[in-house]
């Protein structure tokens, strides 16, 4: 099956899987795990922070991230295409009682400092407290300029707010910038990372931050049903994840820009190839296709791709050039 619809959907491969299988465990509720308790303090260290905590998802270590960072009747700040606001089923104003705000995303994905500025509240009991910034890097494949990470930090410090970044994909920016992942993340006082997509672990994401923090974090995990036992299964596979996959990331940005290209041939079909900074396409096709249509029909061919418009196409180290050009010839044959 070769499958378009997003780097979750990443095997593990054959390393991964014996590493698993031989990996030390204990109870990590009760810190006994050995392979958590390595990959945490040897994550922290290797993205600048004081403490790292295990989580199962990107959705709950950005959730646990938000209710340590705000109280009940809190408010933070983030982008209107935010992944935490859109597409995390409100988990912050249900679980957190923390009010989100949305800001809308500039066209490069990133907030424009004035108007975080106008929507930060006063200091009135009318209004929710503004605590946090959060923002998504890379945001719908794009990446954040390292100037504007450090200008939006300066903004965060000077205006007492703290700054979160949901690191999804970080290591997608920070490769294709061609930067060590520390400058990125030395602009943040949080940061969550996700092993299960380009890096291709099967489970998890971490959540950096201060020691204190962590321990905030750790307290809500376990009340959120989180805390996890004999986990050390996939800790062990996380560690290869972030020593072993991060530079084959390059190639999943080069077979995107190829898939761009190589769309653009097609009649009926439209990608801005300059859009394309990292592994996501997202391509138009003229209202004379119907991708429902065009996408049951692909699946026959044992091709997967989320019938959407605009068509977003995610390529991963499961999608090699090959499959690119056999999708490619399959949809060329679709919409003649």
């Amino acid at each position: 099956m070769i499958d378009f619809r997003s780097d979750t959907v990443t095997t593990p491969c054959a390393k991964m899987r014996t590493a698993m299988a031989n990996a030390s465990v204990g109870d990590d509720v009760y810190g006994d795990d050995p392979s958590v308790n390595a990959l945490e303090e040897w994550s922290a260290q290797r993205h600048g922070f004081e403490a790292a905590l295990f989580c199962s998802s990107g959705t709950q270590a950005n959730l646990l991230a938000l209710m340590s960072h705000c109280e009940r009747g809190d408010e933070y700040l983030c982008g209107q295409q935010a992944h935490n606001y859109q597409f995390e089923g409100g988990g912050a104003a249900v679980l957190g009682s923390i009010q989100p705000q949305p800001i809308a995303n500039e066209p490069d994905g990133t907030l424009c400092l004035t108007k975080l500025k106008q929507a930060i509240k006063p200091d009135d009991f009318h209004f929710a407290r503004t605590k946090l910034i959060s923002i998504e890097n890379t945001i719908n494949g794009k990446v954040l300029p390292l100037r504007y990470l450090t200008s939006l930090s300066e903004f965060a410090k000077s205006e007492g707010l703290a700054l979160h970044l949901d690191g999804a994909r970080v290591y997608n920016a920070a490769v294709a910038l061609n930067v060590d992942i520390t400058d990125i993340a030395k602009n943040f006082d949080t940061m969550t990372i996700c092993l299960s997509k380009g890096l291709g672990a099967p489970i998890g994401s971490l959540l950096f931050g201060s020691k204190a923090f962590i321990a905030k974090a750790r307290r809500w995990r376990k009340m959120l049903g989180g805390g996890m036992r004999q986990v050390g299964i996939l800790a062990a596979v996380a560690e290869i994840a972030l020593k072993e996959n991060v530079e084959r990331l390059t190639e999943d940005h080069n077979n995107a820009k190829y898939l761009a290209e190589q769309l653009n041939q097609i009649d009926g079909i439209k990608v801005n190839v300059n859009f394309v900074e990292t592994n996501m396409v997202f391509a138009t096709l003229h209202a004379s296709h119907n991708i429902a249509d065009i996408a049951n029909k692909l699946l026959n061919k044992n091709i997967r791709i989320t019938a959407g418009s605009p068509l977003r196409l995610v390529t991963h180290l499961n999608i090699s050039k090959s499959d690119i050009d056999f999708f490619i010839k399959e949809l060329t044959q679709l919409i003649k």
